[in-house]
């Protein structure tokens, strides 16, 4: 099922135009007719590769959160095996905003943590869009706990527009929660690595995000806050957040400059929901290589470069 943006509009126009002679070509068999459809999907390619090398700040949010997009629960079915999910903070509930358990990944033992926002409006509700509760991040915590005795590395996966932001949460110490969880991802003696696949919103992204290495979707955004809620508090007008998608520097480009994260993960031609199974595969291989990177370090040494890798982070040389 194809599924266009708005700014998507001159390819929509082109693959329905093929759509269309495509019908006509299969009922009257025309030699000259092929030849036009080929033409056009060849130009609709073209159209599509142009428009995502050219992508604005807004634009590349709007395809962070595009509704076709792989969630969590696709990395995990297509990179893991054995991925046994793990439920409930000991404390309070589990929330399954954040899936977290253990599995294995191309011959090692590792611990997963991920963001799901669901794909339909029943895991949507289910998974709260991805927006953790207290509860969420202090499971987080005690799967972290876990790696950390049995030495296994750890690998988060960041798709949330942030924290759940509501009354309850307030409530049950979310800021406690988050600062606990961000504090167990930069004290762990086991690498560690995150990787932004659709959205990373402030510090409910950051919360499992702060590790050895960060990786990002050529296409995700990461953020201190949402576009709008940051034109709300900037300039108090929601209707101006493609301004400050464009003035905060949120995309992979602009922040991979800054040094605040590592690499960007190529996503295929239109974006990661065109082809989903390359998408995956290209991060899985990141994700591969920058686990090898730590490979037969010590505990003081991983720690040592996580240490080092943050307090980098706004030094001029």
């Amino acid at each position: 099922m194809r599924s266009y943006l708005d700014f998507e509009k001159p390819v929509a126009e082109l693959e329905a135009k093929a759509d269309e002679l495509r019908v006509v070509a299969e009922s009257s068999g025309s030699a000259a007719l092929a030849k036009e459809i080929e033409q056009l999907e060849a130009k609709a390619v073209q159209q599509l590769k142009d428009l995502y090398a050219a992508l604005t700040p807004w634009q590349k949010t709007m395809v962070a959160r595009h509704p076709l997009r792989p969630h969590f629960r696709d990395y995990a079915t297509a990179l893991f095996e054995d991925f046994t999910p793990l439920a409930g903070d000991r404390k309070f509930s589990d929330d399954q905003a954040i899936i977290a358990g253990f599995g294995r990944f191309r011959g090692r033992s590792v611990c997963i943590l991920g963001q799901e926002k669901g794909n339909d409006t029943e895991t949507r509700l289910k998974h709260n869009f991805g927006m953790a509760m207290p509860e969420g991040y202090r499971k987080a915590v005690r799967l972290m706990d876990l790696a950390d005795r049995f030495d296994l590395p750890v690998i988060s996966f960041v798709d949330t527009a942030g924290a759940y932001p509501g009354i309850q949460a307030e409530e049950r110490g979310q800021a406690e929660a988050i600062a606990r969880s961000t504090d167990r991802c930069l004290s762990l003696g086991v690498p560690n690595c995150a990787l932004v696949i659709g959205e990373g919103g402030s510090g409910g992204a950051v919360a499992i995000a702060s590790c050895n290495t960060v990786l990002m979707m050529e296409h995700a955004i990461y953020t201190v806050a949402s576009p709008e809620a940051s034109a709300s508090i900037l300039w108090r007008d929601p209707a101006r957040a493609q301004d400050a998608a464009t003035n905060m520097k949120i995309t992979a480009q602009d922040l991979l400059r800054f040094g605040i994260v590592d690499r960007i993960v190529s996503e295929p031609s239109g974006g990661a929901h065109r082809d989903p199974e390359a998408a995956i595969a290209a991060a899985g291989d990141a994700i591969d290589a920058a686990l090898t990177e730590f490979a037969g370090l010590g505990r003081d040494e991983i720690q040592a470069r996580r240490a080092a890798k943050f307090l980098a982070i706004g030094r001029k040389a």
